[in-house]
């Protein structure tokens, strides 16, 4: 069946389709999971190239920066599977009680038939395929629903899979909120999301409907803890490395600094002094920075960058949807800057009295998908640890945390529920099942 053709079915029919695969029994052989993630590398790998001018149409982004975060990204997420793949579904032996003398228990990876991975514009192929990979691992059939908001990338994949893999048990379905709400209609059994509170919220309704269970992955506000007396020209280069990647539209970026009123100046100066480092006088010019993806999030962030003092940054121009790596200071914490997810690049600092008050402004507020510190003190690192609550936490580093494949990424509370990641992907699209095995005599 040709892409063409897939697009034209109904939600309704491209469910059936896939389910009436998946009955079939095919997607739970080793060899057909194994194959099917095969495909999706050989996918990345010869048609890498494609993806990465689809992206930089979409998003500005550099080749360099399309490989390393997008592509190159999936390839070792595929890597680390296959290699592992066959270990996690052996089945796990439990022991059983005197009672049960005799008998046998053990668990093993059920997949959970068809599922809907939605996924957002700001990484398009990683965040669409990442969780298809494990999808895929678990022997699951999956309908992919990349964001419209991308558009050159979505019309990539949804070229290109069909080539790749088994089109009875993989369909893309482009489109944008009427074909989402169409999906949604639909039983799956299971949902994952990634992108922002709100829509998380209509997912999560819609799939109560058939008490489908859901994976949100979502955002917020990551704040990043700068100790006093850490080497802050190294802060800072990792800080704006974090922070304006894409420029800025990452979940896990940075989204605010908090560190103390003697520290906050010469942090300033340093992040002041390693955006042009990076990114040199013109950031515009810079072949290694990107774009905003459209005028809407562009005129939302321009209107945050009269929230404090402009330390470096504040050009902006609409016709190329181009704005500065920008450093606030000054910053209030009712500010307009401080009351959503930036999602761009403006990085306010705003100033504590110490760690106690740290601690406490990041719990006044919604749980963070990350939250990072710089610091070289243990007792530091502990209290931030025990006594916040966020999806992740990265210390001396932002963003890294992603690429470990043996840690699971996901949010809690407002920056959402389950994970997913090398194993964990696995565990999210799989059912743990138990087996008591009691002889009859």
């Amino acid at each position: 069946m040709s892409a063409a053709e897939t697009v034209r079915e109904t939600p309704a029919d491209v469910v059936a389709r896939l389910r009436a695969t998946f009955r079939t029994g095919r997607t739970r052989d080793l060899a057909w999971r194994t194959g099917q993630l095969t495909r999706l590398r050989a996918l990345l790998t010869e048609c890498g190239d494609e993806l990465a001018e689809a992206l930089r149409a979409d998003l500005g982004k550099s080749r360099k920066e399309a490989y390393r975060t997008e592509i190159d990204f999936t390839v070792r997420e595929i890597d680390h599977t296959l290699e592992r793949l066959e270990a996690w579904l052996e089945p796990e032996p439990a022991p059983v009680p005197a009672v049960l003398a005799g008998a046998t228990a053990h668990t093993v990876q059920d997949p959970l038939g068809v599922v809907l991975v939605i996924a957002p514009w700001n990484y398009p192929v990683q965040l669409l395929l990442a969780p298809v990979v494990g999808a895929l691992a678990a022997g699951n059939a999956v309908v992919a629903k990349p964001s419209e908001l991308a558009p050159a990338t979505s019309a990539a994949v949804a070229r290109l899979l069909p080539r790749y893999l088994d089109t009875d048990a993989v369909a893309v379905v482009e489109g944008a909120v009427p074909e989402t709400t169409a999906l949604l209609a639909e039983r799956f059994d299971h949902v994952f999301y990634t992108g922002n509170g709100t829509v998380g919220r209509i997912v999560m309704a819609a799939a109560a409907k058939h008490l489908t269970p859901v994976t949100l992955e979502l955002g917020g506000k990551s704040p990043a803890f700068v100790d006093r007396g850490t080497d802050l020209r190294t802060v800072a280069a990792r800080l704006v490395s974090g922070k304006f990647l894409n420029a800025g539209q990452t979940c896990v970026a940075p989204d605010y600094v908090l560190t103390d009123p003697e520290t906050a100046p010469a942090l300033e100066e340093a992040l002041a002094a390693a955006v042009e480092g990076r990114f040199g006088q013109d950031p515009s010019t810079s072949p290694e920075y990107g774009r905003i993806v459209n005028e809407r999030h562009f005129d939302r962030l321009v209107g945050l960058l009269d929230s404090g003092r402009t330390v470096t940054g504040g050009a902006h121009d609409r016709r190329e949807k181009y704005i500065a790596p920008t450093v606030l200071a000054d910053v209030a914490p009712d500010s307009p800057v401080m009351r959503e997810e930036i999602f761009g690049p403006v990085l306010p600092v705003v100033t504590v009295d110490g760690l106690d008050e740290a601690i406490g402004f990041i719990n006044d507020r919604d749980k963070p998908l990350a939250l990072y510190a710089f610091t070289h003190d243990s007792s530091v690192r502990e209290r931030l640890l025990t006594e916040t609550s966020s999806g992740g936490v990265g210390i001396g580093l932002p963003l890294a945390h992603l690429t470990v494949s043996d840690l699971p990424f996901g949010g809690v509370g407002e920056s959402g529920m389950g994970n997913y990641h090398g194993r964990y992907s696995l565990e999210t699209f799989s059912h743990r099942k138990a087996v008591l095995d009691t002889p009859l005599g």
